[in-house]
């Protein structure tokens, strides 16, 4: 009879500890936007399965494969929306850095390995008739390449909640290549070679073979952008560096060069900002490394040799 007073007893204890643990209030307009992201990369998803077919509006005409790219750039705006809106209304919470990280692996993780996967499967089949063999292979590499960016963004999403800290003026560079950032090289190459090269192929040879090259490229850049996420390289956080307190008026004309290239030429904008975004950061990482062994080999004092002469051997 006394253990099972005891019994119910532990039981009611471990209730309550549940019940305290329940979430009652979180931020409503963080997590809209939040949520809005994740749904983004959703649509994206949606976008990229038909990806064949064309979205026609007034003068607009794109292919469901660039509408797919898009829509994971329009997830990167909300994502940078939601942690700036969360941190200005002092509304930061354990919940909403776990809500980001879901939607995150949605946008920036499912969406964009789903796209090169569509991608890769509709164009490598047109540009090259391999043999069943060769075709195998081919098929059994894409899907590697879209698994192994999926599950580097995974792991660099779980990483960067464990090492997360809320203090924003310890956001000054992020530790591996950040998931969106990822997302933006691959979607950028995409829309890229869906906006422009598609529809000049046929005018020009030379544009024909480099939209080629793209699509042989797209799958090792994923690849490389996987290892890159899950690195210890740092990369620059663009707003808190860059943005953020007073700067030199030359930052504030760099930046409206860059809305004016977005306006005027918004594809390879988009392609050349994600590129130099990533190699200014391996080339960073890189030169540092190099200054630290120049340092290290100077700070070593020169060993020093004890010579004696003739007379001090006659001494002895």
């Amino acid at each position: 009879m006394t253990d099972t007073k005891l019994n119910g007893t532990r039981k009611r204890d471990l209730l309550r500890r549940v019940r305290k643990q329940r979430l009652r209030y979180i931020a409503i307009l963080p997590s809209l936007i939040t949520i809005l992201n994740g749904l983004f990369g959703f649509a994206a998803i949606c976008f990229a399965r038909d990806g064949v077919n064309h979205f026609s509006f007034h003068n607009l005409d794109l292919s469901y494969f660039a509408v797919s790219g898009y829509l994971i750039f329009v997830a990167m705006i909300a994502d940078m929306l939601d942690g700036r809106v969360a941190r200005m209304s002092h509304l930061t919470s354990s919940f909403g850095g776990q809500l980001d990280s879901l939607c995150d692996i949605i946008s920036f993780g499912v969406a964009p390995a789903f796209l090169l996967l569509c991608v890769l499967d509709h164009k490598l089949t047109l540009l090259v008739d391999p043999t069943p063999a060769f075709a195998g292979f081919l098929t059994r590499f894409i899907w590697l390449a879209a698994a192994v960016y999926l599950a580097c963004a995974a792991i660099r999403l779980a990483r960067f909640n464990v090492e997360n800290e809320e203090d924003e003026t310890a956001h000054m560079s992020f530790i591996g290549l950040p998931t969106p950032a990822a997302a933006g090289v691959v979607a950028s190459m995409v829309v890229f070679y869906e906006d422009i090269v598609v529809p000049a192929a046929d005018k020009h040879a030379f544009i024909s073979r480099g939209g080629e090259a793209i699509i042989w490229m797209l799958p090792f850049v994923a690849i490389g952008c996987g290892i890159l996420m899950i690195s210890r390289i740092q990369f620059p956080h663009i707003v808190n560096q860059y943005m953020k307190g007073r700067k030199p008026m030359t930052y504030l004309v760099w930046a409206l060069i860059v809305l004016g290239l977005l306006w005027w030429f918004v594809e390879a904008t988009l392609l050349v900002s994600g590129c130099t975004f990533v190699v200014l950061g391996i080339w960073k990482h890189v030169s540092d490394k190099i200054k630290m062994k120049r340092s290290d080999g100077d700070t070593h004092e020169p060993p020093v040799l004890n010579v004696t002469g003739p007379d001090d051997e006659d001494d002895e």
